[in-house]
């Protein structure tokens, strides 16, 4: 008997382990995987390149200083924006309309031929947005901003109407008719929020009628629009008072973030929570786009003339890699429903709340003051590096195409909102060191792709690459970045490819590469062929 049991011993032994590794094997969770397929050959159509139509600056003073426009072409070269849709161009830090002594209009418009002959120079188009209002034209002294943009009505309607006319005959003059024609002009900015206009809605519409057949007087085919509200406002009763009225409209603009709670912080003082809706921001661009197509007039352009994760410029989810995860997120989701998303802005040189005194301060831009790339740089450098021709893809979160040289680009990305909910506000949770989780492996086959030779180069935007404000962290978050500070978080977050491979596609057999993704990673891919 203790024979037996000795040579029982170690098949006993053996039966544990097996079924102890089961187990184990059992209670550990599977390893996602991600699987992007598709077939070169299967086209969804040309590109829509909606995404890098327009972007915003602060106001058009800010447009004068050497460094804002530095950044600003940099921008345009790499991200591709063709419009650019900006504040202040008529309060009074731009000279254009005083009156004398007898109360007659004198107009000036030589700092906005400045900033206009620059935009022109580097193939950027104005979004011009009228406002404010130059304050010897004002009916108030009601003022908003750090640069204090007068936001009251006129004092006399016929004298807006005719400022309105010869500005525009000023625009016609100095760019020619036909390129005028390309421009849009925006009525005012959120005259829903008090802050913004001393009005009621009443005196908008009256403000925009005034404006609309103003510069249709210069030319009936210039483009007029509004009413550039917060938060999808106005839109239908806008559409319906030009329909009765008789009154031009163009387009309807108007604006959304993606945080729960108000639409202005005018000091950035506001606390903000990212909402968990998974609909937030284009969620709104959908209505809208349903309210204008049931409307009197369903062929309107929509452009959405400010929109970001947040709309406060202190919101460190502006500096986080998470805002490049949510950008692309958003625009998949928006798809065609608008003609343009226009990001609240391209750089931290912004002065509402009057100027910053740190390096990362949760401002608006894709650039901080410095000029180093952020997160959400990339998001529109890699968009605006896709190929004009979108393959076919039953991936939400992705983009696949190709241009016509038969050089391939994949953009994939994971989107979570880690944001733990209403207890903590972004300003406590995006500022800390924030590690990404694994999501498992992300694999893309695309099959029928020509033989070959072909480089293939992965750029990435997540937790650590590419991830500007967490390399400040690691330099003990200095108040001042001396200029070797600045080089080191540049050299480091500069968008170099992290791998790069030659490989060979051989026919009959699909291309595929396997990543690693982790929680808000974003992988361009540039398959290009040799």
């Amino acid at each position: 008997m203790k024979r037996t049991l000795m040579l029982l011993m170690p098949l006993l032994s053996s039966i544990s382990g097996t079924l102890v590794a089961q187990t184990a094997k059992q209670k550990m969770p599977a390893i996602q995987e991600r699987v992007i397929n598709i077939d070169f050959n299967k086209t969804a159509g040309k590109l829509n390149t909606m995404f890098n139509e327009c972007v915003g600056a602060g106001r058009a003073n800010e447009g004068l200083r050497a460094d804002w426009q530095q950044q600003l072409a940099y921008v345009k070269k790499e991200c591709g924006f063709k419009y650019i849709r900006m504040h202040g161009l008529l309060t009074d830090d731009m000279a254009v309309y005083t009156e004398d002594s007898k109360g007659n209009p004198v107009y000036s418009y030589m700092y906005i031929d400045v900033l206009f002959d620059f935009l022109h120079s580097i193939g950027v188009k104005p979004f011009v947005e009228l406002g404010f209002m130059p304050s010897a034209l004002a009916s108030g002294p009601k003022t908003i901003f750090w640069w204090r943009g007068n936001v009251t009505p006129p004092k006399d309607y016929e004298k807006w109407a005719a400022l309105m006319r010869d500005l525009t005959r000023h625009f016609t003059e100095r760019y020619g008719a036909d390129e005028v024609k390309t421009w849009y002009f925006e009525v005012w900015n959120e005259p829903n929020l008090d802050g913004f206009w001393a009005g009621s809605q009443e005196e908008y519409f009256k403000l925009y009628n005034y404006s609309a057949k103003a510069i249709k007087s210069v030319n009936s085919s210039y483009r007029v629009g509004g009413p550039g509200t917060a938060g999808a406002a106005w839109e239908p009763e806008m559409i319906a008072y030009c329909a009765k009225n008789n009154v031009p409209i163009d387009f309807i603009s108007t604006h959304a973030y993606g945080v729960k709670q108000g639409y202005l912080d005018e000091f950035g003082n506001s606390g903000t929570v990212l909402d968990k809706n998974p609909m937030s921001v284009s969620g709104d661009v959908l209505q809208s786009r349903k309210e204008i197509a049931s409307s009197s007039m369903p062929d309107l352009e929509l452009h959405y003339t400010e929109w970001s994760a947040s709309y406060t410029p202190a919101d460190p989810i502006h500096d986080s890699y998470h805002e490049a995860a949510y950008v692309l997120q958003k625009l998949k989701q928006v798809g065609k429903a608008a003609n343009s998303m226009s990001y609240w802005v391209f750089t931290d040189i912004f002065e509402e709340p009057g100027p910053r005194f740190t390096p990362f301060h949760g401002g608006f831009g894709m650039l901080n003051t410095q000029g180093i790339n952020k997160p959400v740089f990339y998001a529109y450098q890699f968009m605006n590096r896709l190929g004009n021709i979108e393959l076919a893809n039953n991936d939400s979160t992705s983009w696949i195409c190709r241009d016509s040289t038969g050089n391939i680009q994949a953009l994939a990305w994971d989107f979570t909102n880690t944001h733990p909910g209403d207890s903590v506000h972004n300003q406590q949770y995006y500022i800390r060191d924030l590690p990404s989780k694994s999501k498992g492996k992300l694999k893309v086959n695309i099959a029928n792709v020509p033989d070959g030779i072909y480089a293939v180069e992965i750029y990435k935007v997540g937790y650590h690459c590419n991830d500007a404000y967490s390399t400040y962290l690691s330099m003990g978050k200095p108040a001042q970045l001396t200029r070797q500070g600045v080089e080191q978080i540049k050299k480091q977050n500069d968008g170099s490819p992290v791998t790069r491979e030659i490989v060979t596609v051989k026919a009959g057999v699909p291309f595929t590469k396997e990543l690693e993704i982790r929680e808000n990673d974003v992988f361009f891919l540039n398959i290009i062929k040799l």
